[in-house]
């Protein structure tokens, strides 16, 4: 494919923005070449400068689950913008919103939005500690919740793919309050509250870790983490920011049957804008100022495009075949993948729940970031850039999900199993 005008596009932007884009993932630093720089998306499809056509399993890291640019959301951003972008002031759009994620979502008796699911995270942690008066943080291994200092520790995401530990500029006292153990271990789960219990101000965990690529949670892991914590006066944090409202109505919680004390929620929650929530227990809820005394403020928190864009994409999740056909859509795909895994004998697996999926170059299972990380990441370049040539885009790291909406059907499923077909013959 021809690329040119994203080549002259990168170097300029290069030129004035670190690294040519504003979030590493962006960049195709693990699998090399310049990004492609996007004109526009429609349904379930990409057009780049160049005017190539991609089907697009990014679909801008998950939020655009009813594809790109659809209209009834589109029309609800467009009448919002209509009476003004901002204000500064609460507006009755974002009770709307906050009964219809409370209406949804089982833990949630009261939410606060915010502009970003770090926002959310950072809120969360905040209240846990304040609550519990206890210091500690738990996360597992390749885990991603957002860039604040207190994540940076053996996280997945764009960490995982540039193969940075934590990042530069975060002090160890700070560092020293998180304790990361590997996903999915019990045994390590319960060493440490065996070890440290009384210090644990909470649990946060991605019930299905998304950001080492797709990893679901063993039988009882997350029921036990919900033990754990009950056991010891802990918060169990559910960072819902990916999962929520994309495997079920209610998100993971509603799927697995476990109740956390706080819902962390991103991305489809905005429906493509700039859209975070935290909500959980109204007596933890409650803590945060006006009433209580845990700060948290922003400037655009509950802007009106977002919120707009939110609420539509919300109800239109809400169709009784919803996630039936995104379950459907999902195992044809893998369904096809895996057929041609095993037609080429490849040391390669395909690891999905719902909508979410990812392809680890190895030969698994995978469990937890040990295992996600034995893939070879040169050959995964390599797919990446096959699949790309071959008109699909996907997320450029092996260690991230793709994403299917409900715009895309059999026939890009079709196109895409094809590709990923002749593309392993280039690969292995």
């Amino acid at each position: 494919m021809n690329r040119a005008k994203s080549e002259a596009a990168f170097a300029s932007a290069a030129r004035v923005i670190p690294g040519g884009v504003n979030s590493p993932v962006r960049a195709f630093g693990a699998v090399g070449g310049t990004p492609c720089l996007i004109e526009r998306g429609e349904g379930s499809r990409l057009f780049d400068l160049d005017g190539n056509s991609y089907i697009d399993y990014v679909c801008s890291w998950g939020p655009l689950i009813v594809g790109h640019a659809h209209g009834d959301v589109v029309d609800a951003v467009a009448r919002a913008a209509a009476k003004g972008t901002s204000f500064g002031a609460a507006t009755e759009a974002e009770t709307r919103l906050a009964e219809a994620i409370v209406d949804r979502v089982r833990s949630i008796e009261k939410v606060r939005l915010v502009s970003s699911g770090t926002e959310a995270t950072m809120t969360a942690v905040r209240l846990a500690r304040a609550f519990t008066k206890r210091p500690l943080i738990v996360k597992f291994d390749g885990c991603y919740h957002g860039h604040a200092d207190h994540f940076q520790v053996r996280a997945g995401s764009g960490l995982a793919t540039a193969s940075i530990p934590s990042g530069a500029g975060i002090p160890e006292s700070v560092a020293g309050d998180t304790a990361s153990i590997p996903y999915n271990d019990f045994d390590a789960v319960q060493k440490l509250f065996r070890e440290r219990g009384s210090s644990v101000a909470c649990v946060i965990v991605e019930p299905v870790a998304a950001n080492m690529g797709v990893v679901v949670p063993r039988d009882g892991f997350l029921g036990e983490l919900r033990r754990l914590c009950d056991s010891s006066g802990a918060l169990l944090i559910f960072d819902e920011v990916i999962t929520g409202f994309r495997l079920a109505r209610g998100g993971a919680q509603e799927l697995f049957g476990v109740v956390p004390d706080l819902t962390c929620l991103g991305k489809i929650v905005g429906g493509g804008l700039p859209l975070g929530a935290v909500g959980g227990r109204a007596a933890v809820m409650d803590r945060l100022a006006p009433l209580g005394d845990v700060y948290q403020a922003g400037t655009l928190s509950g802007n009106p495009l977002a919120v707009a864009a939110g609420r539509k994409t919300l109800d239109l999740l809400d169709g009784d075949e919803t996630y039936s056909r995104l379950e459907t859509l999902g195992g044809k795909l893998e369904e096809g993948l895996v057929e041609a895994i095993a037609a080429k004998g490849a040391p390669a697996s395909v690891s999905r729940i719902g909508s979410l999926l990812t392809v680890f170059l190895t030969a698994g299972p995978v469990t937890d970031f040990e295992s996600a990380a034995k893939g070879s990441t040169e050959k995964f370049a390599a797919l990446f850039h096959g699949m790309l040539d071959g008109g699909v885009y996907l997320p450029p790291s092996a260690f991230e999900a793709w994403f299917l909406s409900l715009a895309h059907d059999d026939d890009d499923v079709r196109a895409t199993t094809e590709t990923f077909c002749a593309v392993l013959d280039q690969v292995f």
